[in-house]
């Protein structure tokens, strides 16, 4: 049994060596525990405190490409390392590495592929009230959407079972938490949470700019999310609310012409006749949708079995040793870079 805490870092150098230094090396249940640190396009030599600090693994992109695209990476890269569990956490050092043993619990005794860690942000000293209700409210929303039950929803502190992470595919630019809600509830993989203490800030979010802002992307991406994987359900209530629109203001002409009042009334017959027409086209929309989300199954499902046999192959050394797309920037040293905008960097005899 493998375990792998991945750590996504954008100028993470002077928070690292605490992350780094919190993680247990051993962990009841677990063979192995390995660190992997997914650069993301840092100026401040995060890669280089990496590497002193001897974690094992470093994933290194080549520019500053966001939280979720690095997390989907360094998911990558550890089921290509033979990761069973894979625990995320961040590099501003709010989540405290003692705690992941209770996090991976339920994963290693078969009662959940993903669990989440709950900051109680209802307790939490580091929260503001304002915070607190926001997290309250977004976590609803979450919960709704996505039909699982989750206390903090848009926590990055998470554990992942092998069969979870091999089917996960994140495909917004933002943040990676409330789409793999929405995913995991889609696909019926089983969430739980555990309750988590928090350490102090040391610094601003870097993932927004302000609340307006962490808002207004969180709603397009949750709205995003909702309508790629449940398609159906989103469009088919707005196609409702449409016709429902149109049906009223054409009964009111129907009424008013059966008393021979219907050509002062003809206003409600063009305004009914415009709601309805949206709602069928909805409607036809919904029932398309419907059919992508079929097909995005099927896709999914052949990317997952492509995925167990890459790394399987990997694994026992009969696939290729090094990851397609990645150009080598000294050729005496183990170095990698993507070509475009992602890259990997070999630690020891771990090539990632």
């Amino acid at each position: 049994m493998k375990l792998i805490v991945q750590i996504p870092c954008y100028n993470e150098s002077e928070t690292l060596p605490e992350v780094v230094a919190g993680i247990p090396r051993t962990v009841e249940g677990v063979d192995r525990v390995e660190i992997l640190v997914v650069d993301d396009g840092s100026g401040d030599g995060t890669a280089d405190v990496a590497r002193a600090l001897g974690v094992d693994h470093v994933v290194r992109n080549a520019s500053n490409v966001g939280l979720a695209r690095s997390f989907q990476r360094g998911i990558d890269a550890c089921l290509r390392l033979g990761a069973d569990v894979i625990v995320n956490t961040d590099g501003d050092h709010q989540y405290p590495g003692a705690a992941i043993p209770a996090l991976i619990a339920p994963i290693l005794r078969g009662e959940a592929d993903v669990v989440v860690g709950d900051r109680q942000p209802h307790r939490s000293p580091h929260f503001s009230g304002s915070k607190r209700w926001l997290q309250r409210l977004g976590s609803g929303i979450v919960r709704s959407m996505s039909g699982v039950q989750v206390a903090d929803a848009v926590s990055g502190f998470r554990a992942y079972s092998r069969a979870a992470a091999l089917q996960m595919n994140v495909i917004t630019t933002f943040s990676y938490t409330t789409e793999t809600l929405i995913h995991a509830g889609r696909n019926g993989i089983h969430v739980a949470s555990v309750p988590i203490e928090t350490n102090a800030p040391t610094r601003p979010s870097r993932l927004f700019e302000s609340v307006p802002a962490f808002l207004g992307k969180q709603a397009v991406t949750m709205v995003r999310s909702f309508t790629m994987y449940r398609p159906l359900r989103a469009f088919i209530l707005l196609a409702a609310i449409m016709l429902a629109l149109g049906v009223m203001p054409i009964v009111r002409f129907l009424y008013f012409f059966a008393l021979g009042q219907g050509d002062g009334h003809v206003q409600s017959l063009v305004l009914g006749a415009m709601f309805f027409t949206v709602g069928c086209m909805t409607l036809v929309i919904a029932l398309l949708g419907d059919t992508i989300a079929t097909n995005r199954q099927l896709m999914e499902a052949t990317l997952q079995r492509v995925k167990q046999l890459e790394y399987a192959a990997h694994e026992t050394g009969r696939g290729p040793s090094r990851v397609v797309g990645f150009e080598p920037v000294h050729r005496e040293r183990s170095d990698w870079v993507a070509a475009g905008d992602a890259g990997t960097y070999a630690h020891g005899s771990n090539e990632v």
